[in-house]
């Protein structure tokens, strides 16, 4: 994962032509239909990291995992663990949910065959380093039941040029007795064409 960080500055929506909100909605749920495919045929690595923070700022407890996601000679992606030393946290219980969770919840959660499970708001504008962005709080049109079948709460950012999601902040929803942070992910363009998931931090 490389490192992303970016600076916001508010604009100010009144001062521009309105834009056409549902184009945009449904241009960027067919992009992110189309990575959510197209992450099928890369090969990556996912260093994840969680650490509890005592209250003097030292680290009380690490999961520390490095992976790589390669293919078989039959095209078949599989995870190889490359470093993944005992994990020494104490305060808390860390799962597999959790560990697919530091790519953002259920990574492009808002395809196109999703849209209908949530309701779109939008926000205005914002800067999001050179980008232009329209903004869009999200959430769930109805809660599951069942915590396996989470859904994506939060807000989103949205390249105005590319009508693609390039930024992401919110939780997985129904929480349940396991509790998700609430993380923030940035994107970048693998390619010049796919804009994924490249660095997601949470402090929570």
């Amino acid at each position: 994962f490389n490192s992303v960080y970016a600076q916001q500055q508010s604009t100010n929506p009144k001062n521009d032509a309105s834009p056409d909100i549902q184009k945009i909605i449904q241009a960027f749920t067919a992009k992110e239909t189309e990575f959510r495919k197209a992450l099928s045929e890369y090969a990556f690595k996912r260093d994840a990291t969680i650490q509890t923070i005592g209250a003097a700022g030292e680290v009380t407890g690490e999961y520390h995992r490095v992976s790589q996601f390669v293919f078989t000679d039959q095209n078949e992606r599989f995870e190889k663990i490359t470093y993944f030393p005992q994990p020494t946290l104490t305060d808390l219980i860390f799962t597999q949910e959790d560990l697919e969770d530091l790519g953002g919840v259920q990574p492009f959660a808002l395809e196109a065959s999703k849209i209908d499970q949530y309701n779109f708001n939008y926000v205005g504008k914002e800067q999001v380093d050179e980008l232009h962005t329209y903004v869009f709080d999200v959430a769930p049109k109805v809660l599951p039941k069942k915590v396996s079948e989470r859904r994506f709460e939060g807000r989103i950012w949205v390249d105005q040029d590319d009508l693609q999601i390039v930024k992401v902040r919110g939780k997985a929803v129904p929480q349940g007795n396991q509790r998700f942070p609430l993380f923030e992910t940035y994107r970048e363009q693998i390619d010049g064409r796919y804009w994924f998931p490249t660095y997601t931090s949470a402090d929570d």
